[in-house]
């Protein structure tokens, strides 16, 4: 691949010191923080979530012993756009991620970088999807140890991408920092959480920031035997589906318990999130209908829509003696609110040199403050979106649904689309000739909004 590291060595030059892992004393008091994502799920397909069919123990554990979030957005439906807009605390619109397939600028800070600035020992297990270059892939954004791909997703046994078009189809895509590495055979899932037990247990004398971002559960859509004899009763999708999940569940439980192992659980905190919501897409190779794998409902849409479907996820933190256990919270939060939120948890101060549109969660969850986003927006495409209080606006909504009519922009009056959402999440009534004050006013801050992140 040409806009990739080379196949053969360390990409242009030997590693530097920034590159590997960094033993810097560790600040007194700071906790170990971990984001865990998973990609392309289903906005309910968690068993705390009420997901009966699936099995999903230890993330309900997580769920029961720490704080959910049932307004929590992504702040993008689509992949790398989400992705980036966690690293760096910013939308998409304003951190240059505005779609798949755009690096996320080496000008951009992530949380990595600014933990590094405080002491931390920073690693990422998983999926990037944030460039392949040799200055934009993990190393040079501010993690110190890399074990997984670069692209949007590979095989789970071959770690090979054959999804894109012909000059960019078919390549090996497994890394450790800028080395490339080949375990052919080796189930990803299992490795990625093998490979996060390994960074956990090695950094007992310095805070670390790790992010675990899981391939599941999205295509290609691969699972061992033994995860899939645990649903001999679903329908083959949703097994398979089920399967992979259930594959991932037990990495994290793995993780958490080299967490308790080597005595650092109480000092953890815990984050876990989709990256968009469940997708229709039919990419996978092996014939399956992926509507009937992951679960939207009762929200509006799939992957890649700017309905509640594309982009309402599911969102936990956890934190023993931190963060309050069995508490449910309602605000408005963005995934975007990750970084300032770690960085007030890590006592380290966050980029002050740009505009961040992430907002620190801490008084939510202490104190029960309101959400301090006055409204939230998305743009993807032809679509616009945004939400203000009760109401939500969809401007050339596509609902990604699985139908040829889903593939394309509403016409007509449902060109915009407003609903409210306290009384329709799922934005199945057009309540734009009832309030066309509301309209105008949200399409207002909509432009503003738009011009704003598009010109910083």
């Amino acid at each position: 691949m040409p806009d990739q590291l080379s196949r053969r060595a360390l990409l242009g030059s030997a590693v530097t010191a920034l590159e590997v892992s960094a033993q810097r004393p560790a600040p007194a008091g700071k906790p170990n923080i971990i984001v865990m994502m998973f990609d392309d799920l289903g906005v309910r397909d968690f068993g705390f979530l009420g997901a009966r069919d699936l099995q999903t123990p230890n993330i309900d554990k997580l769920a029961a012993g720490g704080t959910t979030f049932t307004n929590w957005y992504s702040c993008a439906p689509v992949c790398a756009p989400a992705r980036g807009a966690l690293m760096t605390g910013r939308y998409p619109l304003r951190n240059g991620v505005s779609g798949n397939g755009r690096p996320l600028p080496p000008s951009e800070k992530t949380i990595a970088t600014v933990l590094k600035s405080g002491g931390y020992n920073t690693g990422l297990c998983g999926k990037w999807h944030l460039g392949s270059t040799p200055e934009t892939v993990p190393n040079a954004h501010g993690f110190d140890s890399f074990y997984g791909f670069l692209e949007g997703c590979v095989d789970y046994y071959s770690h090979r991408f054959y999804w894109g078009e012909p000059k960019r189809a078919n390549f090996h895509d497994l890394w450790r920092n800028r080395q490339e590495i080949f375990e052919d055979g080796r189930y990803l899932t299992e490795r990625i959480g093998e490979e996060a037990v390994g960074f956990i247990r090695q950094r007992r004398q310095q805070p670390f920031f790790l992010y675990t971002a899981f391939n599941a559960v999205h295509y290609p859509m691969h699972a061992p035997q033994k995860y899939l004899d645990r649903f001999p009763n679903l329908p083959p999708e949703r097994r398979m589906y089920a399967a992979m999940l259930s594959a991932a569940d037990d990495q994290i439980g793995a993780m958490v318990s080299a967490l308790e192992s080597t005595g650092q659980r109480e000092r953890t905190l815990l984050f876990l999130v989709g990256d968009n919501g469940a997708t229709t897409e039919r990419r996978a190779g092996l014939g399956q209908n992926l509507a009937s794998a992951g679960h939207n409902l009762p929200f509006r849409g799939y992957k890649f829509s700017t309905f509640d479907g594309g982009m309402h996820v599911p969102a936990l933190m956890n934190w023993p003696g931190h963060i309050p256990a069995g508490k449910q919270l309602s605000q408005l939060a963005l995934t975007a609110d990750i970084l300032p939120t770690i960085c007030h948890a890590a006592g380290v101060d966050p980029p002050a040199d740009r505009k961040l549109d992430g907002k620190n969660l801490w008084p939510i969850l202490t104190a029960g403050a309101a959400s301090q986003h006055e409204f939230i927006a998305w743009a993807e495409g032809p679509q616009l979106a945004i939400r203000k209080g009760k109401w939500k606006l969809v401007l050339n909504g596509v609902t990604h649904d699985g139908t040829p009519e889903g593939q394309k922009p509403l016409e007509g009056e449902d060109a915009v689309f407003l609903s409210n959402l306290e009384v329709d999440p799922g934005e199945s009534r057009n309540l734009r000739r009832e309030n066309p004050v509301v309209v105008d006013e949200l399409q207002t801050v909509l432009m503003r909004w738009r011009k704003e992140v598009e010109t910083q």
